[in-house]
């Protein structure tokens, strides 16, 4: 999975319409090796993104857990923290 493209299931407040449509931005980004598309394949890149967005959103409206929402601030420095380690210098330098 692209790094860039988080979780979105069970948080408290749920996944905003914006949050969805990133993610589907970077997923069509992804898999069609394009960061901004030529002008001839502009429509069918929207196209993919709303369509993406879309069963993200329709995913996310069916998704059922027992397991209590989570917090963003706690997801965010669980990555900080896993940041941190991935890119300290090893002991020693």
């Amino acid at each position: 999975m692209c790094r860039n493209i988080r979780r979105l299931h069970n948080f408290a407040p749920p996944a905003t319409d914006t949050e969805v449509r990133d993610a589907a931005l970077q997923y069509v980004r992804k898999i069609s090796g394009s960061t901004r598309p030529s002008a001839a394949n502009q429509a069918a890149f929207d196209r993919a993104v709303d369509a993406v967005a879309a069963a993200t959103s329709e995913l996310l409206d069916s998704l059922v857990t027992a397991a209590p929402p989570r917090s963003r601030e706690e997801e965010a420095a669980r990555a900080r923290a896993r940041a941190q380690r991935r890119f300290a210098a090893p002991a020693g330098e």
